[in-house]
């Protein structure tokens, strides 16, 4: 069995930092879940780790397309098991950090490929979205599919119109064919959960948008609609971009700060529903004897 460690949480819990400190105590490298910091030039908005950071050791997955791309749970399956496989094979255990609850989900459990959507079902889904607003879109997508509506925003357009067309195509939802798949690879994942209150969570989100802010943020989001990027692309249907191309200043913040709270809540929602083989609190470490212990257990 090829061996895995994930690292998940609610967005601003810490998993970076302990994925990157875990790392190093393991001699590894780590293997980005999170689906915009796929996205190159994105990087103050998306958290995306330092240049120092970056060097001392060695993350995958981290700008590898730029923001008119579309990323997927399946291409980050595809993408992710080749590493795994390889980071096997040299003796050590991939980490696995991010909050897309949808690629780690998929990546240990598997997920069914669609069949190709024609491309008349993709025109007719184009032009629904367009007949329609993207509320209502996603209001669509809670008849259709209440169990995928759950897992995505009422503004994710991309994953709205994906589950559209698929009922448009296949008249079931998206996450019919998900159920009763296997992983392509055989896996066994050490799964850690970060956990804060959500009160101080809600509050640390608040300071880290004010300080992305401060470190330039709106200055990265013009520079990347200079190079020719606009609001429809993919990439920049992020939270905390796609704020700022459509309202002004002081709004877009609060949009931006509140948009990523209700993500938080949705997170930690799923979370509840999962298992997981050790919790981490805000008062333990990578050098805490309870995560020493799980680790080495599973070394």
């Amino acid at each position: 069995m090829l061996k895995v460690i994930t690292i998940e949480g609610p967005t601003a819990s810490g998993k970076s930092d302990f994925a990157f400190k875990l790392a190093k105590v393991l001699g590894t490298e780590i293997i980005s879940a999170d689906s915009r910091q796929v996205y190159k030039y994105l990087d103050i908005g998306t958290a995306k780790p330092d240049k120092q950071t970056l060097h001392e050791v060695k993350h995958h997955l981290i700008s590898i397309i730029t923001p008119d791309k579309r990323y997927s749970a399946g291409a980050f399956m595809a993408d992710t098991q080749k590493i795994i496989v390889k980071l096997n094979e040299l003796g050590k255990i991939p980490i696995i950090c991010g909050g897309t609850m949808l690629y780690i989900q998929s990546l240990l459990n598997g997920l069914s490929k669609v069949p190709d959507v024609p491309e008349k079902i993709k025109q007719q889904t184009s032009d629904f979205m367009k007949c329609n607003s993207l509320n209502q879109c996603y209001e669509f997508v809670e008849k259709i599919d209440p169990k995928f509506a759950k897992k995505i925003t009422k503004t994710d357009k991309q994953r709205i119109s994906r589950a559209i067309e698929v009922w448009f195509a296949f008249n079931k939802p998206l996450t019919e064919f998900w159920d009763c798949c296997e992983p392509l690879l055989p896996l066994t994942a050490c799964k850690i959960l970060l956990t804060k209150d959500r009160n101080e969570l809600y509050t640390i989100i608040g300071c880290r948008m004010q300080q992305m802010v401060k470190n330039g943020l709106t200055d990265e989001i013009q520079k990347i609609i200079n190079m020719g990027y606009s609001a429809e692309d993919y990439g920049l249907n992020t939270v905390g971009y796609k704020e700022f191309l459509n309202y002004n200043f002081e709004i877009a913040v609060e949009k931006a700060t509140q948009n990523t709270r209700n993500y938080a809540k949705r997170q930690l929602t799923w979370y509840r529903k999962q298992k997981f083989d050790l919790i981490v609190n805000e008062n333990m470490s990578v050098n805490d004897r309870l995560v020493k212990e799980k680790i080495n257990q599973f070394m």
